[in-house]
């Protein structure tokens, strides 16, 4: 499932509509309100469901800084899949429809995997910056 779960018409769809949106950060604020809620929403008391949930997390607050301009040190293709991974995850109709027990998020998490990976580097770099933001007081 993994070597095609981005060769869809749901994925395809949802890259053409990040790809429209990306540039509208009052849109991409809204999409994070919806991913919030839509966090909110899922079942993540599995064991693997830590590590997906933080990744979601990552990928929203990355989204989150570049939409206010405070991070924009990423390529326009790496958010464009970002933005594009977070629309497929909220839309509940896609390959396997979230509605079906147990099986369906499995390729909402696929995607996550697929594109976290693909652009690991750029994540790697969001998180140096965002560690470097972190004021300590002693």
């Amino acid at each position: 499932m993994q070597a095609n779960v981005l060769n869809n018409r749901f994925f395809e769809a949802a890259l053409q509509k990040a790809s429209r949106i990306l540039g509208k950060p009052g849109r991409l604020i809204l999409l994070l309100a919806t991913l919030v809620r839509k966090l909110k929403q899922t079942d993540f008391t599995k064991a693997d469901s830590a590590l997906v949930k933080d990744k979601f997390f990552t990928l929203g607050r990355l989204l989150r800084a570049y939409a206010r301009g405070e991070y924009r040190t990423v390529p326009w293709k790496s958010m464009v899949l970002i933005v594009a991974a977070i629309l497929y995850f909220i839309n509940p109709i896609d390959v396997i429809p979230d509605l079906l027990p147990i099986i369906g998020l499995s390729d909402d998490f696929a995607v996550l995997f697929m594109i976290y990976k693909s652009i690991g580097a750029d994540i790697d770099r969001f998180l140096e910056w965002e560690k470097s933001k972190v004021i300590i007081i002693s």
